[in-house]
């Protein structure tokens, strides 16, 4: 029984590739792709090789789940999350959600776009993707499993929102009310028609 429900992204270490190779094998992805015995350590053992793997843990260090993903996977140029797997007895709990936002703060601080791949026998992942900004680029047939189809997603980031010009100014060089914006007080000063802030 876990001590705490606070969940952790850590570096992968070999150590965790037992809970790794459990969570993988596990998924629905792993029962399609590596229902080979060995398949998925062999796979696994490349990603911690690589540094490519992040774990979720628990407050007592307990494997919850992992993510994979490759910096530069897709045309040499964006990130492309290659595989994400909780284990059995933690999902639902919100762990594959953590470890996703953990991908794209990430790689978005860094990248415009970001990629992944989603077959045609798991819709209600395709469906998830979609419905938190993921757009399909493309379907590619057979592309790992003769007769299967993988959905290519991009992700865009979000643009930065410009605070000068969003609110309304009076040009008599006064100070505005504050404005509150992310928990942060914006003060619009305008001086000979030029605006600039202070938080």
């Amino acid at each position: 029984m876990r001590c705490c429900t606070e969940v952790s992204i850590l570096k992968g270490k070999i150590e965790y590739i037992d809970d790794c190779e459990e969570a993988l094998v596990k998924s629905k992805l792993g029962l399609r792709y590596f229902s080979k015995e060995g398949s998925a350590r062999k796979a696994l053992v490349e990603g911690f090789e690589k540094q490519q793997i992040y774990i979720a843990v628990d407050c007592n260090n307990n494997c919850l789940g992992f993510i994979w993903y490759i910096f530069d996977g897709i045309f040499h140029s964006f990130p492309y999350l290659h595989i994400i797997a909780v284990k059995e007895e933690s999902r639902s709990h919100g762990i594959g959600k953590k470890l996703l936002k953990f991908f794209e703060d990430t790689c978005f601080k860094e990248c415009s776009k970001v990629f992944l791949v989603v077959a045609d026998f798991n819709p209600d992942a395709k469906r998830l993707y979609e419905k938190i900004g993921y757009t399909e680029v493309g379907a590619v047939p057979s592309l790992y499993r003769e007769g299967i189809t993988e959905h290519m997603m991009m992700k865009l980031r979000e643009k930065k929102t410009n605070l000068i010009g969003q609110f309304p100014i009076k040009h008599d060089n006064k100070m505005s009310e504050p404005v509150l914006y992310e928990n942060m007080k914006i003060y619009i000063y305008s001086f000979n028609d030029s605006a600039s802030s202070i938080t």
